[in-house]
């Protein structure tokens, strides 16, 4: 099968491109580098069946050309990262909003399959302990930019879901919840990267807020074979799927855990959120999924516990080259 990952040398799309390419598949990715790494696949340009674009999805000929060249898309390219979206916001809601209607329209065209990578941030506010794909989402206002990134993936659902209604379009929908693992960088405000490299350089461990906020972390590896098995099931079709882990920590604990098993003698220490991103920034007191729906279709369920993933972090970042 012939397959085009959008955003394929970001943390996520390489390790995709990685698991597609050992299946027996051809896979070429588009990636405009500007939250990717050559880095990340530079072990795969000398692989026959892979070929590398630098470019980005708002380059619709090449875009065009690639879509109608395969069999299936992966659509992940997008702004991503707390940091990011503060400090350029128009480049967010322009990426993530037209460089998605882009990837649609000319997956329509060819009449494609596509997987369209949403996020648990659609949720927004909601306290709840395990978010299920048919909750309501809560926002906070439109003067507060942190909230862009959320509307526009959501925009990014409405429309892929809206091209499965109107033209029968096969999409799929995945809201990744804080997948983390080797490659992730810190460059964008990543928690679990962040700490590890701080803790590891012996800088203070910085939490925002008061640490008491949690989430849910799933193994780069348990997202990719997520989304590659919905794209087998035709039941998958037209359907939103949570693809994270249910176990929470909050990130004073993480904090914690990370120079534990660091062996740092780093400082944890918190930073208001003000002082960290802008005035008046909000954050989500939990983010955990609820599993069950993909649970049944494929059987889902995490490989790797917490440990385990910290772990192999601070190995990629003991030899890690910037």
């Amino acid at each position: 099968m012939r397959v085009l990952i959008t955003g394929g040398a970001g943390f996520i799309g390489s390790h995709l491109a990685e698991y597609l390419l050992e299946k027996g598949n051809r896979v070429s990715i588009i990636d405009n580098l500007s939250t990717g790494r050559k880095k990340n696949i530079a072990h795969l340009l000398k692989n026959e069946n892979f070929e590398f674009f630098q470019t980005t999805i708002m380059n619709e000929p090449v875009l065009e050309d690639l879509i109608s060249q395969n069999d299936v898309i992966y659509h992940l390219a997008a702004a991503v990262g707390v940091k990011l979206i503060i400090e350029k916001p128009v480049e967010t809601i322009e990426t993530n909003i037209r460089g998605t209607e882009n990837v649609l329209k000319f997956a329509n065209k060819g009449r494609k399959k596509i997987l369209i990578a949403s996020t648990s941030e659609v949720y927004g506010k909601l306290p709840h302990n395990k978010l299920n794909e048919q909750d309501d989402r809560q926002y906070g206002p439109t003067t507060a930019h942190r909230w862009s990134y959320a509307s526009s993936k959501a925009i990014d659902e409405f429309l892929a879901l809206a091209y499965y209604k109107e033209y029968k379009l096969p999409v799929i929908i995945a809201r990744f919840f804080n997948t983390v693992g080797p490659r992730q960088v810190d460059q964008y405000g990543m928690v679990l990267p962040t700490f590890v490299r701080q803790a590891l350089i012996g800088k203070p461990i910085t939490v925002f807020g008061n640490g008491k906020q949690s989430r849910s972390f799933t193994y780069v590896n348990d997202c990719v074979k997520a989304i590659t098995g919905l794209m087998e099931k035709d039941e998958a079709i037209g359907q939103v799927f949570n693809i994270g882990n249910d176990k929470e920590i909050t990130i004073e604990d993480l904090a914690k855990q990370v120079k534990k098993l660091a062996g740092s003698n780093s400082k944890i220490v918190y930073i208001p959120y003000d002082e960290a991103y802008e005035s008046g920034f909000e954050d989500m007191e939990r983010r955990c999924p609820d599993n069950n729906k993909i649970k049944e279709l494929l059987g889902y369920s995490p490989s790797k516990n917490l440990d385990e993933i910290i772990q192999l972090t601070i190995d990629y970042y003991r030899n890690f080259d910037y």
